[in-house]
C-alpha cells in the first residue's frame, strides 16, 4: 500500500508540464502548437524566449528531485527502502511523459531524469549531466547528447551502486527516454536533425507535421 500511495503521488508531481504552465504564465504560445510540439525547455528555447526555457527546465529537473528525495529523505521513518525509491523515481518520469493534467500528452523526459538521478545520488547525476554536456559540446545535438547519457546513466549506476530495484528503474527509465526519441534518432540517421542555437524554419513557430505511430 505504501508503494502505491508514492507512485500516485510521485506520478501528480510528474504530472505538472512546467513548459505549458511557464508559458501560459509569461503569455507565451503553448509549446504543443509550435516546432517539435515537444513541452519541455528545448521547444520552448524556440519561442525565442531563453527565460522560459530556463524555468522549464529547472522546473522539470525539480520536480523529478523532489519526488525521488521526499522518499529518500522521509520514506525509512515511515518504512520505506530502496524499493519505494525506485518507484518514485519511474513514477514521476512516468508522470512527465503521460501527464494526467494534459491529456498524457508530455515530453521527452531529459530534465526530469536530470532531477532524479541527482536525488538518487549527486555524484550519479553529475556524471549523467557531464556526459551530456561532453556529447552536446563536441556534437552540437541535443538529442544525442540525451540518448548518450541515457545509455551511460544504468552503467554508471551500476558500476557505483551495484544492481538493485533503483537500478532496474534508471534503466527502465533510459529505454524510455530513448523511445521517446525515435523521432530525433531517425532525423540524425537522416542528417536532418537541428543543432543547438540553429532555429528551424528560420526561426519561426511552425508546428512540424504530427507523426502518428
Amino acid at each position: 500500500m505504501e508503494n502505491l500511495i508514492v507512485a500516485v503521488a510521485a506520478y501528480l508531481i510528474g504530472s505538472v508540464s512546467f513548459a505549458v504552465v511557464v508559458s501560459a504564465m509569461m503569455g507565451l504560445a503553448d509549446p504543443r502548437s509550435y516546432g517539435s510540439q515537444n513541452p519541455g525547455a528545448t521547444n520552448v528555447l524556440r519561442s525565442g524566449n531563453r527565460l522560459a526555457a530556463v524555468l522549464t527546465l529547472l522546473g522539470d529537473a525539480f520536480k523529478g528531485w523532489l519526488a525521488v528525495w521526499l522518499v529518500g529523505h522521509f520514506g525509512p521513518r515511515y518504512g520505506l527502502d530502496n524499493t519505494a525509491v525506485a518507484v518514485a523515481a519511474l513514477a514521476v518520469f512516468l508522470g512527465h511523459l503521460y501527464p494526467l493534467f494534459f491529456r498524457f500528452k508530455g515530453g521527452k523526459g531529459v530534465a526530469t531524469a536530470a532531477g532524479v538521478l541527482l536525488a538518487i545520488h549527486p555524484v550519479l547525476g553529475l556524471a549523467t549531466l557531464l556526459t551530456w554536456l561532453i556529447v552536446a559540446f563536441f556534437f552540437r545535438y541535443s538529442s544525442l547528447a540525451a540518448l548518450a547519457a541515457a545509455v551511460f546513466a544504468p552503467l554508471f549506476d551500476g558500476f557505483l551502486f551495484g544492481v538493485n530495484s533503483v537500478a532496474l528503474a534508471i534503466t527502465l527509465m533510459s529505454v524510455l527516454l530513448i523511445w521517446r526519441h525515435r523521432s530525433n534518432i531517425a532525423k540524425l540517421v537522416a542528417g536532418q536533425e537541428s543543432r543547438l542555437g540553429s532555429k528551424p524554419g528560420g526561426g519561426k513557430l511552425e508546428a512540424e507535421p504530427e507523426r502518428r505511430h
